[in-house]
């Protein structure tokens, strides 16, 4: 359960180096704006992975009805070109390699599991046959850039409750959206936008169900603010999005079936797990990259004439760097061998979020400290991974939100 078996230390060894070789150099460009959708696509190209997914997904969608469910069929799986599907679909494959795009970029691994993930996987699971061959596929291969809206101006941890966003039943069966929506990755470039809103019926009733609704660039009254100047994740395009009289059919309802408001909530919660599951995958990468960094920068750094690591309070701050990423390492896995036993635990994912968040920030703090004044400066890479790092306790639920939603699971488990 804890360890890596040979393919699985294969693909982490192919991957870090692509992303040493290919990611690493492009960071400050990154970072002053340019747009990461292109490398992302070579990053696929790479390893084959764009056009193998492409032709394994458009196979399954062949084999599916028109609700997105697999049809009965006695045929096998693993054969004619499934194998790269399921190997992407392996959850502890989908860690490793978002830990060792954080390594090198917390910032860049977050947009590539919004497009990929948040966007495109949540339209392949709830999505229609039609939904997810125009936008589902596309997403997932990254021939179009996805973005996931749920937070607004005044709605963040409370976002059912402060949700401002509305979706009307125009006379054509359609839907009218308004509102807006904030802090949203890829906004500033995505060409698509699942976006939650609440289903307003206008007959008075508070209790609005919260849906999921596929938006396009370019449809009238939709439109994306300038990318957010953030303290970190600055190679992660951030930006508003806004919705004035946005019109859109009713086939871009995800899943084009309206839900009563408990089972469209718990749909939203479930994204929202899938979310947190992947944040510790992240802390791991930010972890792993500042403990290296940190060993043998205090290997080489000679001061009172012998090097730093001689020192008990260097040797320290690098033994706990050790004992948070151990531990990390250990919660991953686990949290890798719920999701392929579908054995999910909320409350371990949200404790796991919390733990790993503030483990990522401490080392990458510490980090700093051994290298002294030159960890502040950037072209250190902990200088970046301590700034990217804080992100990781204010997103997919702030520290005190997962700490609640602890408590709360547990006193049903335990009632």
């Amino acid at each position: 359960m804890f360890e890596l078996g040979d393919q699985h230390r294969m693909v982490q060894d192919m991957f870090r180096q692509w992303c040493e070789r290919e990611l690493l150099p492009k960071v400050p460009s990154l970072e002053k704006g340019e747009p990461p959708y292109d490398l992302m696509r070579q990053m696929l190209d790479a390893f084959g992975m764009r056009d193998a997914l492409r032709a394994s997904l458009n196979k399954r969608l062949s084999k599916m009805g028109d609700d997105g469910k697999p049809r009965a069929s006695g045929d096998a799986k693993g054969k004619e070109g499934d194998e790269l599907e399921s190997a992407m679909r392996d959850p502890l494959i989908s860690f490793l390699l978002v830990k060792e795009m954080s390594r090198i970029s917390p910032g860049y691994a977050t947009s590539f599991g919004v497009s990929t993930g948040l966007a495109g996987f949540n339209v392949m699971a709830k999505g229609t046959k039609r939904q997810i061959e125009k936008y589902g596929i596309p997403l997932v291969t990254l021939d179009k850039v996805g973005s996931w809206c749920l937070s607004e101006p005044g709605s963040g941890s409370d976002a059912f409750g402060s949700m401002r966003t509305t979706a009307r039943k125009s006379a054509d069966g359609g839907y009218v959206l308004n509102g807006t929506k904030t802090f949203i990755t890829n906004g500033p470039f995505a060409d698509v936008f699942v976006l939650y809103a609440k289903l307003d019926k206008g007959d008075g009733n508070p209790n609005k169900a919260v849906h999921a609704f596929i938006l396009e660039r370019g449809m009238t009254g939709l439109s994306t603010g300038q990318p957010f100047d953030k303290m970190g994740m600055q190679d992660s395009p951030t930006s508003e999005v806004f919705l004035e009289d946005v019109h859109i059919p009713a086939e871009n309802l995800l899943g084009e079936r309206e839900k009563d408001p408990d089972a469209a909530r718990d749909d939203t919660r479930q994204n929202l797990g899938h979310e947190r599951s992947g944040i510790p995958a992240m802390c791991l990468g930010i972890i792993e990259r500042c403990y290296e960094l940190s060993m043998k920068y205090a290997k080489e750094r000679v001061q009172f004439g012998r090097p730093i690591l001689d020192f008990q309070a260097v040797q320290l701050k690098l033994a706990n760097m050790y004992i948070h990423y151990q531990n990390v390492w250990n919660g991953v896995m686990r949290l890798a061998w719920a999701a392929r036993e579908g054995k999910p635990d909320l409350a371990f994912t949200c404790a796991q979020k919390v733990y790993c968040a503030k483990a990522a920030v401490e080392v990458a703090m510490d980090s700093i400290q051994i290298h002294g004044g030159y960890g502040y400066m950037r072209e250190y890479h902990v200088e970046k991974l301590a700034r990217d790092a804080k992100m990781l306790e204010l997103g997919a639920g702030t520290t005190d939100i997962n700490l609640l939603q602890v408590v709360r699971l547990e006193r049903e488990r335990l009632t």
